[in-house]
């Protein structure tokens, strides 16, 4: 990769240009992510995998304008007006906006009105007053009317005021074309208000009251946070809005006039009132569209970016919460009419009975549903009750606290987000073919509950019910977000060789979905693995795959006991020369945290083997194939807050975050709607939601005001 491209990547991220030009080198080698961020600490200078997904998604950006570059040169090369100048000046380019400024004159464009005064022989005309070589343009200018000899078998204007108008239409494309005056203009319009207004379309739409708060809306875009950005958008998007930035055009047409002069020099007389005319014409016809919309993307992607991030922190706290384990579980989809479906699950999440009771009106089968419900909490010696959150929720959760539990069961409050998605797919009906939706969804309840991770790994992120206007945001970047951030979950975990499901398989290091069927398939056919080894029995899976897999794949029980830790194959002598060195096995130092204290990190450092990877593997020996995940913890809502209606100012109560956005915390309180807690609830300005709370995280909230006939409700974060 070019110096020019390293060295900005790595101002960008904070980085140094080493850092960079490694992270290239092993990516072009194919290693991934979460194995040059575990297993290559040395050659990033310890980066993390977010800023190492960082770095890989400029070096894809670099690499794209690359390939951009190769074709606007050869564009340029054969329009016969490449200079060594313009070349160096288009290889040393880093900004995608900058680049395109440069490739504009020669980009190829729809017939424009100045096309059109080319085609009638007014060029030269207009070369004549760009260039100041005339100081009578309506005397130049006859000589460019129909009929006269210097057009060269060109058709010319009608008159001479006709070939001033295509002159200058020549000249104030030339001057939308020009680098330096799109630059000083966009510098100009970043600090420049939004201003948004409603349309005829908005006025009594039900559909557009959501949007009300924006129908006379103005805000410096500079200083406009994301959602507000996203939301104006998509209202414009509806028909809602109509929006624009207030650009002041008198100090845009000087600025544009103050260039022409810099470059070309002052006009006067005549021809100065035929350029500044050109240069109020390139302004409004061509200029102001055109920077406003570039302007305004740029902000969008700024907004897109800041959206993403949030999505990917909240799908990563989604990911990582606190598994319950192997209990044999009780998972419940609460409904009224439609009765609340349970599956018993065992420790592994195999369905073992299912059925549905009703509880709840209009049935009201209290009794028989307790004595359901007692019988399978011994029959199937339930250890643990996941009720979801939706409909009836609250009062499922109250009718379940009436039986009388097994001693050591708990029961917890599971978010249904997805289930339905997830019950109607392929993999649903992979699993269980022979179960309708709703049997799917309450088990997958369960599994969430049991094991978040392999659960939701298995539901597009997009349809878990987090982040802000998803839909909105630039799909690709926001694909390679969520992506990126199931890998490093998995991965962080690290996967059960011989229990993990191929859709847990697919997200380790080097796998993928294919890969991860053929795992699958050697299980079946041979038995579970004896050794990380055997993966290279695997169809498809060769070194270079077990490189970057294995230290993320656990093997319980095996005959190599660093084979359930995450230490990697090609570390393993390490720990052999460890153990010799205190005179133990290998077998006696994994997990023997005094044997491990005794251990002199820089007696282990040589060669590619630097302190950084030395120190982890001793860590890792402490506690070999540690869960990095906080245990899960009970919670009950409020007992006497069961309505809105219930709610008062003042009030505190418990909550659960589900939600997480740029502008706050949405809290589940147990009641239909969830209250918001405002980022200015949070602590001063500028602070950030996702750095105060985290998603599905046990807060106390006090009620700070409730609308009843919108459904919202305030609430303020106690703790």
């Amino acid at each position: 990769m070019k110096e020019i491209y390293l060295r900005q990547i790595a101002g960008t991220v904070g980085a140094k240009v080493w850092q960079i030009e490694n992270c290239a080198d092993m990516f072009a080698d194919g290693d991934t992510i979460p194995f040059i961020s575990r297993y290559r600490k040395e050659k990033t200078g310890g980066m993390d995998d977010a800023t190492i997904a960082e770095v890989k998604h400029w070096i894809d950006v670099f690499s794209e304008m690359e390939k951009r570059k190769e074709t606007i040169l050869k564009t340029i090369d054969e329009a016969g007006a490449l200079d060594d100048a313009l070349r160096e000046r288009i290889e040393n380019c880093v900004s995608a906006t900058e680049l395109e400024d440069i490739y504009l004159p020669w980009r190829p464009k729809r017939r424009t009105r100045a096309t059109v005064a080319r085609e009638m022989g007014l060029e030269p005309l207009a070369d004549l007053m760009w260039n100041l070589r005339t100081r009578d343009p309506l005397q130049s200018a006859r000589a460019y009317v129909k009929g006269s000899p210097s057009l060269k078998g060109k058709a010319g204007a009608e008159d001479a005021q006709a070939a001033l108008a295509g002159a200058r239409d020549i000249i104030a494309e030339r001057l939308s074309e020009t680098a330096a005056i799109r630059s000083a203009l966009r510098s100009i319009f970043r600090s420049r208000r939004l201003e948004a207004k409603a349309t005829k379309a908005a006025a009594g739409n039900p559909e557009a009251a959501k949007y009300r708060s924006y129908f006379d809306y103005k805000m410096p875009l500079d200083r406009m946070p994301s959602h507000n950005l996203l939301a104006i958008l998509r209202a414009e998007g509806e028909g809602f809005l109509s929006i624009g930035l207030d650009a002041d055009a008198e100090k845009c047409g000087k600025k544009i006039y103050y260039d022409f002069c810099q470059a070309q020099g002052y006009p006067a007389g005549a021809l100065a009132d035929q350029i500044k005319e050109a240069v109020d014409d390139a302004f409004k016809r061509l200029l102001e569209p055109s920077i406003s919309g570039e302007v305004i993307r740029e902000a969008k992607e700024r907004a897109d970016i800041e959206s993403v991030k949030v999505f990917g922190e909240n799908l990563r706290q989604l990911l990582l919460q606190p598994p319950v384990g192997q209990k044999r579980t009780m998972a419940i989809d609460p409904g009224f009419r439609n009765g609340c479906k349970i599956a018993c699950l065992d420790e592994q999440g195999g369905l073992l009975y299912h059925t549905i009771i009703f509880p709840h009106p209009p049935q009201n089968e209290k009794v028989k549903s307790l004595m359901a419900v007692q019988a399978m909490l011994e029959k199937y010696s339930i250890e643990a009750i996941a009720i979801g959150n939706g409909t009836a929720s609250r009062e499922t959760e109250d009718f379940i606290r009436k039986v009388q539990l097994p001693a050591g069961c708990k029961v917890w409050t599971v978010s249904e987000d997805g289930a339905s998605i997830y019950s109607a797919s392929d993999i649903a009906r992979e699993e269980f073919p022979d179960e309708d939706v709703t049997v799917r969804g309450a088990v997958s309840i369960g599994r969430r509950l049991m094991d978040p991770l392999s659960e939701l790994v298995k539901i597009d992120p997009k349809n878990l019910g987090i982040g802000q206007y998803q839909h909105d945001v630039d799909q690709a970047l926001l694909r390679e977000k969520l992506d990126n951030t199931v890998e490093s979950c998995v991965n962080a975990v690290g996967v059960n060789l011989n229990t993990a499901s191929p859709y847990l398989l697919q997200y380790v290091a080097g796998i993928g979905p294919s890969i991860a069927a053929g795992i699958v398939a050697r299980r079946a056919q041979n038995g579970p693995f004896r050794g990380r080894e055997e993966l290279l029995d695997v169809p498809r899976l060769g070194p270079k795959a077990f490189k970057q897999c294995a230290g993320f794949l656990r093997i319980r029980g095996a005959a190599n006991p660093l084979d359930g830790s995450a230490v990697h194959p090609e570390s393993y002598h390490i720990v052999d020369d460890m153990a010799r060195s205190l005179g133990v096995t290998t077998r006696e130092l994994v997990g023997n945290a005094e044997l491990c204290s005794r251990i002199k990190p820089e007696d282990f450092v040589k060669g590619d083997v630097g302190l950084p990877t030395v120190t982890d593997i001793i860590k890792e020996l402490r506690k070999p194939g540690l869960d990095p995940r906080e245990q899960a913890s009970e919670f009950a809502f409020a007992e006497d807050i069961h309505d809105i209606e219930d709610l008062r100012a003042g009030m505190e109560l418990p909550g659960i975050v589900t939600n997480i956005t740029a502008f706050g915390a949405f809290v589940d309180i147990g009641l239909h709607d969830n209250g918001l807690v405002h980022v200015s609830q949070m602590g001063p300005r500028g602070t950030d939601p996702t750095k105060v709370v985290k998603l599905h995280q046990h807060v106390q909230v006090r009620v700070l005001a409730v609308d009843l006939e919108r459904g919202r409700i305030s609430l303020g974060l106690v703790r």
